[in-house]
């Protein structure tokens, strides 16, 4: 009886690891100028929006302005002839009615300066507020953009932690022999590591927490069955299920790369518990990302 071949998969090649790393900057880098975009789009909207309020408001305030100062230019034209009246009768009446006159005179005069300078008063308080609007629009439009900017230095700067924090993660990873002799991929032994192989994206992770039962669990494309657990020695026993053949994996360790090939992938299926607890295994499975036959 000859032995059952077995496949040797060459060392992976991890140059691809550059690549991705390059690739989800590249991706990090696009959405914050979207965001970007987006923003200042918002800004030139609401910069439209002011200017025309302010130039409603203008118009408005010219239209009253304009009512007011007619009523007002009639008003003192009222004064006026009210004024040279009084100084005809001052030049023509007797001395106490030229002395009537004169004091009607001055007091129109008084009244006629008095009613000039509260028009240019109220000119002077319309021209202010309409200043003060300008620079209140002024100064929102400043601090929106200001916003956007902090709002795009904080995205860098996520971004920069964010990559510099997979690359210490990735660092960490470790490529170790599998059970069946084959060097397996990067393994995770904690989320965190789980998380940044997920977004290098070169293996499809399905996690699970398996408990011991009697029915069978499916993770992904196969179904396991937890026999066996020894939290102290952090080693367990799982059966499993894939193109219908039953394999059973025995007292196998924690993130210990577990693997078995099925007829989808050239390259082998790997199981990795990070987690032993009594009756309980928490982990995840690894398979390959081509989906053809061997």
């Amino acid at each position: 009886m000859s032995p059952t071949p077995t496949y040797l998969e060459p060392p992976p090649d991890h140059s691809g690891l550059r690549t991705a790393l390059v690739a989800g900057a590249l991706i990090a880098l696009v959405a914050a100028n979207i965001y970007l975009y987006v923003q200042v789009d918002h800004v030139r909207t609401d910069m439209g929006k002011m200017r025309e309020s302010i130039m409603t408001e203008l118009a408005n305030l010219r239209d009253a302005s304009s009512v007011n100062t007619a009523s007002q230019a009639r008003h003192l034209e009222t004064l006026k002839e009210e004024l040279e009246t009084a100084r005809t009768q001052a030049r023509t009446y007797s001395s106490q009615a030229k002395a009537e006159a004169v004091a009607r005179s001055e007091q129109l005069t008084k009244q006629i300066q008095a009613e000039e300078a509260k028009e240019r008063a109220r000119l002077a308080t319309e021209i202010s507020g309409v200043k003060q609007s300008s620079d209140a629009a002024a100064a929102t439009l400043t601090s929106k953009i200001g916003d956007v900017s902090t709002d795009v230095g904080g995205v860098k700067t996520q971004l920069g932690a964010t990559q510099a924090e997979l690359q210490k993660t990735i660092a960490q990873l470790k490529s170790v022999q599998g059970d069946m002799g084959v060097q397996s991929g990067l393994i995770a032994t904690n989320g965190s590591e789980l998380a940044a192989l997920k977004r290098l994206g070169e293996r499809n992770y399905f996690e699970f927490k398996l408990a011991k039962t009697k029915e069978r669990q499916r993770v992904g494309d196969i179904t396991l069955l937890l026999k066996k657990t020894d939290p102290k020695k952090n080693k367990y026993t799982v059966e499993v299920m894939a193109d219908d053949k039953l394999t059973e994996k025995k007292d196998r360790n924690i993130n210990e790369p577990v693997q078995f090939y099925t007829s989808k992938a050239r390259q082998p299926y790997e199981l990795v518990v990070n987690q032993v607890q009594k009756d309980l295994v928490v982990g995840y499975l690894a398979t390959p990302k081509e989906q053809t036959a061997r």
